[in-house]
């Protein structure tokens, strides 16, 4: 399917290293978000070594069929999913591993977040807060659900936006690549519709920059994502820019 696609990482204001990386490898239609977590400059291995893991198995898998996959395919599942899962759970193991052989890196991991199209639709996964929107037909919506306390929070029981806002844990995830040996990906496929926006970032952009503002930004810069990219950037590092920004907007023309 082709798409439209545009990408940006910044420190912001606050940080003196990046621990974000992202990935745009359009000969799979295979777009990548994921943001490091860990002392030392940890995070930053962990993210850089999830984007080159999954590009590594997909280049694999497409120059050689045959090629021995790290887990079992799902016969539930169709070719795709399996390989975008396996893509993702393969590079979870190598950071676990290298985080257990390493004392510097003890401790280290990465949230991701995936776009993944084929030919009658996209697969989108995620592990972590990093987070995909989707922009369509005027509606922003939030597709990707946080893997975090404060969510576990929320669907607990009801807070209110005072209580939100005010959550002493806000950074605190509970799944992330690299945390555990093994790793559930949450995977959704869907139909895109003509037009459609999606929206892969950091934190640092969404704890910045209301659903609302990057709304407004999207439809002002309509079909070229590249703008709208540097914009969004941008009204993070007004905002504060406390942490590491990445976006990867992906457009279905």
């Amino acid at each position: 399917m082709p798409v439209q696609v545009a990408g940006e990482t910044d420190v912001g204001q606050k940080r003196n290293h990046n621990e974000d990386t992202f990935s745009i490898n359009e000969s799979e239609a295979l777009f990548v978000v994921c943001d490091g977590m860990g002392g030392h400059a940890s995070g930053e291995v962990a993210s850089q070594m999830a984007v080159e893991t999954i590009r590594t198995f997909f280049k694999d898998t497409r120059d050689d069929p045959e090629v021995t996959w790290p887990y079992k395919m799902d016969r539930s599942r169709q070719y795709e999913e399996n390989r975008l899962t396996t893509a993702i759970k393969y590079a979870n193991v190598r950071i676990f591993e290298s985080a257990k052989k390493e004392p510097k890196f003890h401790g280290m991991g990465t949230t991701i977040t995936a776009l993944y199209f084929i030919e009658d639709g996209v697969y989108r996964a995620h592990v972590g807060d990093s987070r995909i929107y989707r922009f369509r037909e005027g509606e922003y919506e939030q597709i990707s659900e946080d893997h975090s306390l404060l969510n576990d929070y929320i669907k607990m029981k009801k807070l209110t936006p005072e209580e939100i806002a005010s959550f002493p844990h806000k950074n605190v995830i509970v799944r992330a690549l690299g945390m555990k040996e093994s790793v559930k990906v949450d995977v959704v496929m869907e139909k895109p519709k003509s037009g459609d926006i999606y929206l892969m970032c950091s934190d640092g952009l969404s704890d910045e920059v209301s659903d609302e503002k990057m709304a407004e930004i999207l439809a002002a810069h309509g079909s070229d994502v590249q703008s709208s990219c540097h914009a969004l950037v941008e009204e993070a590092n007004r905002n504060g820019g406390h942490d590491n920004i990445t976006v990867v907007l992906v457009r279905v023309p």
